[in-house]
């Protein structure tokens, strides 16, 4: 899973409902004026943006936190770590000494 920093907090879903009042206040205001279908450019470009963020919105529990992001860091460092028990320089001496043949 590729890291990115993105985030979906509070203020960026309440960016989204502004996003979708604004563009139902356009909606209504277009139809009271009847110039809702001869205003469809912008519209489309609204509609696009609001797609967008609802898009993000739904799949905002796949971003990682700093912190989610930063812990799956170390656990992909571990991972690719090449330590082994078996490391012939290894003389900790907590260490069993292997038996000599």
């Amino acid at each position: 899973m590729a890291e990115h920093e993105e985030l979906y907090d509070d203020a960026r879903a309440e960016r989204l409902k502004a996003l979708l009042r604004r563009l139902a206040d356009l909606i209504h205001e277009l139809d009271r004026s009847d110039t809702l279908l001869a205003s469809s450019a912008e519209l489309q470009r609204l509609l696009g943006e609001a797609r967008s963020e609802l898009f993000h919105y739904e799949v905002r529990s796949t971003y990682d936190t700093p912190e989610i992001a930063e812990h799956r860091r170390l656990v992909d460092d571990a991972l690719n770590d090449s330590f082994t028990l078996e490391d012939p320089e290894d003389e900790e001496p907590w260490r069993r000494p292997r038996p000599a043949d």
